[in-house]
């Protein structure tokens, strides 16, 4: 029989993850702060990051989208601490079908399955 809580577990000295947990791993909402500054709100499954999250990085960068198996998969959004963004399809944690961005909305380039294009 599953079990399924809601807790906070820490994983080293300064991880701390906050949320649901199913079979003692993580499952569901949850929060996941590393001891090097990033930071993940988002869905969980099976112990792997995986559904809609945002994930945020120490240096301003965020990822808003979907996650599989820990990889960013399927639609999202990329933007850099500068401001410029990736707007589109991720597959197997690499940009795949999409537009980059500068801060102020000019497209830079595509990316088409997987392949950087210049504008």
């Amino acid at each position: 029989m599953s079990s399924n809580t809601s807790q906070t577990k820490y994983y080293t000295s300064t991880d701390k993850y906050v949320g649901d947990f199913k079979d003692g791993k993580r499952h569901g909402q949850g929060t996941f702060t590393y001891c090097n500054g990033y930071k993940y709100v988002g869905e969980f499954k099976d112990g792997e990051i995986d559904g809609q999250g945002t994930f945020t990085y120490p240096d301003g960068v965020k990822y808003v989208g979907e996650f599989k198996d820990g990889k960013r998969n399927g639609q999202g959004t990329y933007t850099w601490s500068d401001g410029s963004k990736y707007v589109g399809e991720w597959k197997g944690g690499e940009m795949w079908n999409g537009t980059i961005y500068d801060k102020d909305g000019n497209i830079i380039k595509k990316v088409v399955n997987g392949k950087m294009i210049n504008q």
